[in-house]
């Protein structure tokens, strides 16, 4: 099933088709997997044996932390949704009955936070750059229409819309000279991401169409790459048959005198044990790249300080920088994930007590909401009146960034929209006369 390569192993992946085998080695019931396969109609499934064979602890499915990242849940949805999909199945309706009602529940699922496809939409003239966002001055992220996919899905992921299948839902262009072009004409712009998706689940020879033009541009200082590689599938970077050629072309990013920043997501901290990602890392960091970690914060996975001061500690000690614990954000499953603000404040405030100066890098707990990214700075008393204390990190208005302002204590919150303003009539971010509901 999984051929050799090179001494590892072969790409293979795992998707809907193959949900109910994989189910069984979680010991589910015939229900419990309906239940699951209904949720996988709306939610996108996809892992591959890496993740299946080496980091799943199988005897401990499905409440392994790894399983749960990986495998929807029967409860990810609402029970009624999952039932009325769930008899859908049962009955063997057809696909388009089926698909009809998966994309009724997911137009419930604000499939696009933050105005990702609507409101930071680059524009030459009046015509929209298809496959970019610029949301903030100095950061244009480029979607390559080849990286709209990973080697595995995360449950709880924010761009779950892009892997659904419905090219309404989906951003991503392959026009290398647009993004050029936009960036020439933006010289406020000094950063790019390359995201996706995952954007090495490209090959070598397309990852470089994207990265050389780049290099020719005097005004970036550095080229960012997202991607959940290092933990799904670290042989991409040591055994995989353009492995060493995409190294050689991270060096050559590195010699134009770009900063190469890899921003890897790590999740827990069992994707770090596997010989191969530490082989993956010393690889990636020996050309000259430097390699961030973030992630969400996500309940019933890492919602735990030891789990994240156990991650910083680990990739500090490999050679990675501790950068951001985000919040779940407002889409998808968040009811089923999302973790207080309040809890999530505390977990990240034990979590960064309790690891050295090197490790505090790391930022949170960040929303990356409308207006900005959101960090909760603290809870505290202000005048008698219990508060979160919060700042911008990120803003698409730069004059935001750094000042603190103050949100009502809510302990139930857990996202930007669910916070009242303190002290005053509206947030620094809405504009005047735009007062929240009471």
């Amino acid at each position: 099933m999984i051929l050799q390569q090179n001494g590892s192993r072969r790409f293979k992946a795992y998707t809907s088709k193959h949900l109910d085998e994989l189910l069984r080695r979680a010991g589910l019931d015939d229900e419990e997997r309906l239940k699951v396969r209904a949720v996988a109609t709306v939610l996108p499934f996809r892992t591959n044996a890496y993740v299946v064979d080496e980091l799943i602890d199988w005897s401990a499915a499905p409440d392994d932390p790894i399983y749960r990242l990986v495998f929807p849940q029967a409860d990810m949805l609402p029970a009624a949704d999952v039932a009325r999909l769930a008899d859908l199945l049962k009955a063997e309706a057809p696909n388009t009955e089926v698909q009809a009602e998966a994309n009724r529940v997911r137009g419930q699922l604000n499939p696009h936070p933050a105005g990702q496809k609507e409101l930071n939409v680059p524009r030459i003239g009046d015509e929209p750059v298809p496959g970019m966002q610029h949301k903030y001055p100095e950061t244009v992220l480029v979607f390559p229409k080849q990286g709209q996919t990973c080697h595995a899905y995360c449950t709880y992921c924010f761009r779950w819309a892009q892997f659904v299948g419905d090219a309404d839902l989906k951003f991503a262009s392959d026009d290398v000279a647009g993004m050029v072009g936009y960036i020439r004409r933006h010289p406020e712009v000094t950063s790019v991401l390359i995201t996706g998706g995952d954007a090495m689940i490209m090959g070598e020879p397309v990852v470089r169409r994207y990265l050389e033009p780049l290099l020719e541009l005097e005004q970036l200082e550095s080229i960012r790459i997202g991607t959940k590689s290092l933990a799904y599938w670290p042989q991409r970077f040591t055994g995989d048959p353009d492995a060493d050629d995409t190294l050689r072309l991270f060096e050559r990013v590195v010699a134009a005198g770009k900063n190469l920043a890899f921003m890897a997501h790590f999740t827990h901290p069992r994707e770090l044990d596997p010989p191969q990602v530490s082989a993956a890392v010393e690889r990636i960091i020996g050309t000259g790249a430097t390699i961030r970690t973030q992630a969400p914060l996500i309940r019933s996975i890492n919602d735990d300080p030891a789990v994240w001061s156990s991650m910083w500690r680990r990739q500090l000690r490999m050679g990675m920088i501790p950068y951001y614990l985000f919040v779940e954000r407002d889409t998808g499953p968040q009811d089923y994930f999302a973790v207080p603000l309040a809890r999530a404040y505390e977990i990240f405030r034990d979590a960064y007590a309790s690891v050295s100066g090197l490790c505090r890098t790391v930022r949170g707990p960040s929303m990356s909401a409308t207006p900005g990214k959101v960090c909760v700075d603290g809870v505290t008393e202000v005048a008698g009146e219990r508060v979160f204390v919060l700042h911008f990190i990120q803003a698409r208005d730069p004059s935001l960034v750094g000042r603190p302002f103050f949100a009502k204590y809510d302990p139930e919150a857990v996202w930007l929209t669910d916070l009242r303003p303190a002290f005053e009539e509206r947030f620094p971010f809405e504009p005047p006369g735009a007062l929240l509901p009471s």
